[in-house]
């Protein structure tokens, strides 16, 4: 049965999205009214079914045009911030989407009577970073907590469901591979983190759960290396993959020419990133800014990628009636 409206309008950015699709789903079954602010909102009818028919509605918005930002906000009651970018192309910069974003973002939701908003950064946002995409997520906090003081941040670490660009990536080169990168030596510590377990966080927000002006850390139940991901992909995916230890600097270097291709499935900036930890700080664990913290029991990776990387199998989702 669905829960009956509670006459409260939501405005998402980046609502159609990977992560923002499923906080449009949560905060459908909660009874509020979304808007996905989007830049195509012909591309995000696949919004409407999560709701009751009118509950969501797509608008046009793009955060380098101002306007279109205030337009968005009108008459909303609460303001979510999902939109983010792992590589620049055309004009979506990391300064553009991730930086000044998020602060006109702010700015409009003060203008419409708001004191915060829910803006969903990463873990390494880090103004000191030398990689381009944590300055820009770090700047992004900054402006919108600048302008409004009481919005609430939400840093989730490596996120993973159905339409991840991370475990569906591997996955994917491993069917036409004969290796798999260990950039770094595959050393680094992500704590890979449920997309719903990180939509439930930002209805919650919504909802007044969570404190006004704080930073949450959002990671999952298990601490994994860069190589426990490749290899538990690869035990659920049935293939054998060789992992080749890949140095930064020859990383960098292929990065480098990989990210003048769309779509490159690598570029330095993303080495640079790989070359810090990323995972739940011992500070956000003991001041219980972490999904426990929330009362969330987070989804391990064990319990929830069997039921997407299926597909990726010799025989796809048949081979569960396979032999392993």
């Amino acid at each position: 049965m669905s829960t009956p409206l509670n006459g409260k309008l939501v405005t998402v950015f980046g609502g159609s999205g990977f992560l923002g699709r499923h906080i449009v789903q949560a905060l459908a079954k909660r009874g509020y009214r979304v808007r996905a602010a989007v830049r195509r909102p012909d591309l995000a009818t696949h919004l409407q079914p999560l709701g009751m028919p009118g509950q969501i509605m797509p608008v046009q918005a793009n955060l380098r045009y101002r306007w279109s930002v205030d337009r968005a906000v009108i008459g909303a009651d609460a303001v979510v911030n999902a939109v983010g970018i792992l590589a620049p192309s055309g004009k979506q910069s990391f300064d553009a989407v991730q930086a000044f974003g998020p602060r006109a973002i702010a700015e409009a939701a003060r203008g419409a009577g708001l004191s915060g908003i829910t803006h969903i950064s990463a873990i390494g946002a880090d103004a000191e970073s030398s990689s381009a995409y944590a300055r820009s997520k770090a700047a992004g906090e900054a402006g919108v907590l600048e302008t409004l003081p009481g919005s609430v941040i939400l840093r989730p670490s490596v996120v993973f469901g159905p339409e991840d660009n991370f475990f569906n990536q591997f996955a994917d080169m491993a069917r036409f591979s004969p290796v798999l990168p260990l950039i770094g030596g595959g050393e680094t510590k992500f704590q890979p983190v449920y997309v719903c377990d990180v939509a439930e966080a930002a209805a919650r927000a919504v909802d007044g759960g969570l404190k006004a002006g704080t930073v949450y850390e959002l990671g999952g139940p298990e601490v994994k290396s860069f190589k426990d991901c490749l290899e538990e992909m690869l035990e659920i995916t049935r293939r054998s993959r060789p992992l080749v230890p890949v140095p930064f600097a020859i990383a960098s270097a292929l990065g480098k020419v990989l990210q003048l291709v769309p779509g490159a499935p690598l570029t330095a900036d993303q080495v640079e990133l790989l070359k810090s930890d990323n995972v739940v700080s011992e500070a956000a664990k003991a001041e219980g800014r972490t999904l426990e913290g929330l009362g969330i029991a987070p989804a391990t990776l064990a319990a929830v990628l069997p039921t997407y990387l299926d597909r990726f199998r010799e025989h796809g989702q048949y081979d569960a009636h396979r032999p392993a």
